[in-house]
């Protein structure tokens, strides 16, 4: 079983986040990046299949030089090769198009993506995806077993989880709770000097259109101050409930 992996580079969320050029463009200096954590649990559980079934590995992200230090990572956790398609990131349509390309020319069985990135969190690559290449599609998908060309999915919907039975080729939006978080691999001495022997491919984009254009950023409205009431003063919690927060 051949697998690809979709990998995002993107903030850290713990990163100090600003804008530049009028803020119209997100300012990376000082901002760590990592493996977007949805996909994260989908490398996981490639690693899984890889381990148990020996299935091979490719991880790919969409993006420029910059993204190479997430690959690597991913190479250190264990996947077998990385490719980097040579263009900036610059939206879903644009994105899923490049990644279904390479999915398309490698031949790959099953395609893992998250079910979103944590940066603009569109959530629309998975199935775009699987659209163009005409597979099917597991979307917020927590937990999935093959059994030669037989997938056994279980995904989130509103009020439960629903069990879905498909075949290969197949594309999933993974997250978390497709494996545990205890199993998520951090990589060690060896896997980080193995990856540096690994292959990174960088393949240039089938084209550089892009749908949407980004105007502006705007950061959320900074929290309100907290007033702080002596636990014996109910008359003022009362007063100010009904006058200011007027929730009373």
């Amino acid at each position: 079983m051949k697998i690809l992996v979709c990998i995002s580079h993107v903030p850290d969320t713990t990163s100090k986040i600003n804008f530049t050029d009028n803020n119209s463009a997100f300012d990376t200096n000082g901002v760590q990046f990592v493996i977007n954590p949805n996909d994260e649990f989908g490398l996981t559980r490639a690693m899984w299949f890889k381990e148990k079934q020996g299935a091979s590995v490719d991880v790919v992200n969409v993006g420029g030089p910059e993204t190479e230090p997430t690959l690597r990572k991913a190479l250190a956790i264990g996947a077998d090769n990385a490719i980097r398609v040579n263009t900036p990131a610059l939206d879903g349509y644009q994105v899923a198009k490049e990644l279904a390309k390479v999915a398309q020319d490698g031949n790959y069985d099953l395609i893992i993506a998250g079910r979103e990135s944590i940066d603009y969190n569109g959530g629309m690559v998975p199935g775009m995806m699987a659209q163009i290449l005409k597979a099917n599609f597991v979307n917020t998908c927590v937990s999935l077993e093959i059994d030669g060309n037989q997938a056994t999915a279980i995904r989130e919907i509103d009020g439960g989880k629903e069990t879905l039975k498909t075949s290969l080729p197949l594309v999933i939006g993974g997250q978390k709770g497709l494996v545990e978080e205890s199993d998520l691999k951090i990589p060690n001495m060896r896997g980080i000097m193995m990856a540096r022997k690994k292959p990174l491919n960088v393949v240039e984009p089938s084209s550089t259109e892009s749908f949407t254009e980004t105007k502006s950023f705007e950061k959320p409205a900074p929290k309100g101050e907290v007033k702080i009431i002596e636990e014996d003063n109910l008359d003022q919690l009362i007063d100010l409930l009904h006058n200011e927060a007027k929730v009373i």
